[in-house]
């Protein structure tokens, strides 16, 4: 196997175009291309921060990813798109506001590209949430599909619309799920390594909450080998790492890493399940973000394993991160940062 560095000064001098580059898995991505060579181009709303990318090499598009002019400027002439833009996932957010972000975007940038000669690849980024709660031992790429809200169903519209529309029109394509991203830079975990810092987990149910993570930069490194492997044209993979962990696990790792001690507490799920209810019938009428709902209370209850075998095969890459040295790195990064309270 050649080194990944090697690989990938394949994209030196390209011209790619980056959505969601703000985000978290976004900038690392963006970063990884300026060091690669590339020619980067992002789209980015009006009121995105640009942080640590805002003195950097890139030509930015400023607008949202749904806007036609926005986008067809950003396509002039480009040869790889990076299709990572997300909307902000909150309970009070419609299934259509969902749309324009994950499916329309997508038919903006798809057509603006097909017939292009000098185009080479759509990496286009979906979520292995597509899949729902697994119950068998590993889910890979043909497990059935199981979305669990509008996040979800218009992430699985996005991916299905672009598959059929680049088998139908000669688009070449990847489309890659990422399991839950973690590492320096991530803030959804946070709230699990706050309640850890102060010595406990709150755990709802019986259950063993099975997580799979992928390291941020596991990730970026899948994508960019994506974007330059003829093999993977026209493939769906899975991006996670090597071994899924529970909850309680990972909860015992980041106490060690912390140097504290952690006791689990369990509370009975289904009170929290009325709550919710009662929340989102009482606040979506009013736009109201309620403060419990029935996603974040499947976070306990719905396991997430996955075979990653598929992309370690078709991109010939070996993760780099295991849980223990990524929930380690990602608990330092949140003690440096002061985000521990």
């Amino acid at each position: 196997m050649n080194s990944l560095e090697g690989r990938l000064t394949a994209y030196r001098g390209k011209r790619v175009l980056v959505t969601g580059a703000t985000g978290f898995t976004g900038r690392v991505l963006t970063k990884k291309l300026l060091e690669a060579g590339a020619k980067v181009r992002v789209i980015a709303r009006q009121s995105s921060d640009p942080g640590d990318l805002a003195n950097a090499d890139i030509e930015w598009h400023r607008g949202d990813v749904f806007d036609a002019n926005v986008v067809r400027d950003a396509c002039a002439d480009v040869q790889i798109i990076f299709h990572l833009a997300a909307a902000f996932r909150e309970e009070k957010s419609s299934d259509e506001g969902y749309r324009r972000v994950h499916l329309e975007s997508t038919r903006l940038l798809a057509n603006e590209v097909v017939g292009k000669d000098q185009f080479e690849c759509f990496v286009h980024v979906s979520t292995v949430g597509v899949h729902g709660h697994i119950e068998v031992d590993r889910a890979d790429e043909n497990y059935r599909f199981s979305p669990g809200d509008g996040y979800q169903r218009t992430k699985l519209e996005g991916e299905q619309w672009i598959r059929e529309f680049g088998d139908e029109n000669g688009l070449p394509y990847v489309v890659i799920r990422p399991a839950p991203i973690f590492g320096p830079g991530d803030m959804r975990l946070l709230k699990i390594f706050r309640m850890v810092n102060k010595g406990y987990l709150l755990m709802l149910g019986k259950g063993l909450g099975m997580y799979h993570l992928v390291h941020v930069d596991d990730l970026a490194n899948t994508m960019m080998l994506a974007g330059i492997t003829s093999r993977a044209r026209g493939e769906v993979f899975i991006s996670a790492g090597d071994e899924p962990i529970s909850i309680e696990d990972m909860s015992k790792i980041i106490a060690t890493s912390l140097g504290k001690r952690v006791r689990t507490i369990r509370l009975p799920i289904q009170p929290f399940y009325w709550a919710s209810d009662f929340f989102k019938v009482v606040c979506t009428p009013l736009g109201i973000q309620p403060p419990i709902y029935r996603r974040r209370v499947d976070f306990y209850t719905k396991d997430r394993q996955f075979d990653n075998r598929k992309i370690c095969e078709y991109l010939d890459y070996e993760f780099t991160y295991d849980n223990e040295s990524g929930i380690r790195e990602t608990a330092d990064w949140y003690q440096q940062q002061g985000l521990l309270g």
